[in-house]
């Protein structure tokens, strides 16, 4: 019973931590912070995390594991490549708009954040893009292989578009506080996925 008390005080911590980060950063985060926003004194921290980087990366991990769960559900039933990509896009737009986690898209923030101060985040935020990457080069190849787009699209240059695009959109949009950003990125990758000289996606 005792076990178990302790796993739901480490999930709870974890939680807490996660949104705390995201939306201060990681390393303007203290333990002080994560007291006051868990209501555990110090020492109910570190009984579950050795140090800070530890409860750091957990943190980071509950975060990407979130984010998992958002791409699953809004890809969930959708058919067609252009139909799965837009979803994959709506998950940024909630992002833009704190929807789903207050303080955007944690791969980004961890990445700008981390750099050189905190490599294994830094990896961990790697990791946490290829899947990303990942994600949206299955859809692609889906695509290919469904007859829905062109079987010599670049794949890695559409990834790339899509996804620096949305980020850069998440991070103007909050910076000036205007969704308007990543309104005009969303109306861009729209017409970037049809174009009409070099279509990615065949005509129906």
């Amino acid at each position: 019973m005792g076990n178990r008390k302790g796993e739901q005080t480490k999930a709870f911590i974890v939680q807490k931590a996660s949104r705390l980060f995201n939306c201060q950063g990681y390393m303007a985060s203290s333990i002080s912070d994560i007291m006051q926003e868990t209501g555990l004194r110090k020492g109910g921290i570190y009984n579950h995390f050795g140090n800070k980087e530890e409860l750091v990366l957990s943190a980071f991990s509950f975060s990407i594991d979130t984010m998992i769960h958002f791409y699953s559900e809004a890809l969930a039933g959708k058919q067609g490549c252009m139909e799965r990509l837009l979803s994959i896009v709506s998950v940024f737009e909630k992002l833009a708009e704190n929807e789903l986690l207050p303080g955007g898209c944690p791969i980004m923030n961890a990445a700008i954040e981390a750099d050189d101060a905190d490599p294994l985040l830094r990896e961990k935020a790697s990791e946490a893009m290829d899947r990303l990457f990942g994600m949206v080069r299955h859809v692609l190849q889906k695509g290919i292989e469904e007859g829905e787009v062109q079987a010599n699209v670049d794949i890695e240059f559409v990834a790339t578009v899509l996804i620096s695009t949305l980020e850069g959109a998440i991070m103007l949009s909050k910076l000036y506080g205007n969704m308007e950003y990543m309104r005009r990125a969303v109306l861009h990758l729209k017409s970037f996925l049809t174009l009409q000289d070099a279509p990615l996606l065949r005509k129906a």
